[in-house]
């Protein structure tokens, strides 16, 4: 890829990428081994504000929680970028993604297409990755979700 690639891409597609979230507990955003960038998990978290609160299947509906993925994921993106640079970028290697459910609820895959989506968006066959998702029954600030990414970086 050509030097400032995916940045072109992620203003292309009208995206911005968020300022990085500040940890709610001791940790890093996000740290580098080797090639591999390991981001913390992130909320939905916009202007340092959750987008929503509770149980998806009884407080949130799966779009609203899905939107949200889809923030979790660029929220760790800007983590990715504020340490080595979007545009380091080789691939996105792991989503792991964790659903605060509802009983009964099992719909956590279609919840985390949201954040799996914008990342094949942004970088194409590069976004395509493994992925878990996982229903939990509560989550840090009672958010409906949170997403951590694994990427490969150049050296």
């Amino acid at each position: 890829m050509s030097e400032g690639y995916w940045s072109r891409k992620i203003e292309a597609l009208g995206i911005e990428l968020p300022g990085v979230a500040a940890p709610v507990g001791s940790y890093a955003p996000a740290v580098r081994s080797g090639n591999m960038v390991y981001t913390s998990g992130q909320l939905p978290l916009l202007g340092g504000e959750l987008l929503g609160t509770g149980k998806v299947g009884n407080d949130v509906t799966i779009d609203e929680a899905s939107r949200m993925a889809r923030q979790c994921a660029l929220n760790a993106l800007a983590a990715v970028d504020s340490l080595v640079g979007i545009d380091k970028v080789v691939r996105v290697a792991k989503v792991s993604g964790f659903v605060a459910s509802a009983p009964g609820f099992n719909s956590q895959p279609v919840v985390l297409n949201g954040a799996s989506d914008v990342l094949s968006e942004i970088f194409g066959d590069a976004g395509v990755h493994a992925r878990s998702a996982v229903g939990v029954a509560e989550l840090p600030l009672a958010a409906p979700v949170e997403v951590e990414l694994i990427v490969e970086v150049e050296g």
